[in-house]
């Protein structure tokens, strides 16, 4: 309704700061009341999150070559947002670096983006911007945006669910497997078990007695191992006392 009335310039520049420019205020600023400096200024800094939120960093890395405005509206890929000074100069309507730059400390100080001013390569590296209201066409945009997230994420969550359930089948292998392994040393010990008691009650003995025995050597074949040591030396001795005197 207001669109209509006699309140149409106001309203239309309501909408430039809802979700306009400044290039966009000065196209039609004929039409519209006019703005103070501190209103301009704030004009501008929303245009700078505009301008975050659509220009990328591609441009940057060929400064050769001008890219037309139209097309760094266009590029999109995944690079912390950088604006070029030229661009900025041009969109703001500002004379100088140093009132651009000026300008760009102020939105920072009053939060409503946050980056870092490269002198060096004349651009505006943007981290975080706040958010801005949005235009009705937009609307479609924005839901075929979720729509394609939403659709992402169930092929992210359905890939998640299909891994989990091979850890849980090669948990339950791995398990089957522990029990198969144990049940044959328990049966391997039963079998043990069974065959000492049968050979000592074959020789009539304790069948953990017969399965030390088994184990540990005979007491006297130390003793026999010893004396046999013990000859052999004495041999070696005696010969070499007799290879002695013969000389």
């Amino acid at each position: 309704q207001l669109a209509d009335s006699e309140f149409s310039p106001v309203f239309r520049l309501l909408t430039i700061f809802a979700y306009g420019t400044y290039a966009d205020y000065l196209a039609e600023a004929a039409n519209l009341p006019p703005l103070s400096e501190a209103q301009k200024n704030k004009l501008r800094h929303l245009s700078v999150v505009t301008l975050a939120a659509k220009i990328k960093v591609v441009a940057l890395f060929f400064p050769e070559f001008s890219f037309p405005w139209d097309y760094l509206l266009l590029v999109t890929i995944i690079f912390p947002q950088c604006i070029p000074y030229s661009v900025l100069l041009e969109q703001l309507q500002l004379k100088n670096v140093r009132q651009l730059e000026d300008l760009v400390i102020e939105a920072v100080y009053a939060d409503v983006l946050r980056g870092s001013l490269d002198q060096r390569n004349q651009r505006l590296e943007v981290d975080y911007s706040i958010g801005r209201d949005i235009r009705r066409e937009e609307l479609s945009t924005i839901t075929r945006t979720l729509q394609e997230w939403c659709q992402g994420c169930e092929v992210v969550l359905s890939g998640i669910e299909e891994q989990v359930s091979r850890a849980n089948q090669h948990k339950e292998q791995q398990l089957a497997l522990k029990q198969q392994i144990e049940s044959e040393v328990a049966n391997l010990k039963k079998t043990i078990k069974v065959t000492t008691a049968a050979a000592a009650a074959a020789t009539s003995q304790d069948p953990e007695q017969h399965l030390t025995e088994l184990r540990e050597p005979a007491p006297g074949t130390n003793q026999r191992q010893a004396s046999k040591k013990t000859s052999k030396a004495k041999g070696l001795r005696g010969s070499a006392k007799i290879w002695s005197k013969s000389n």
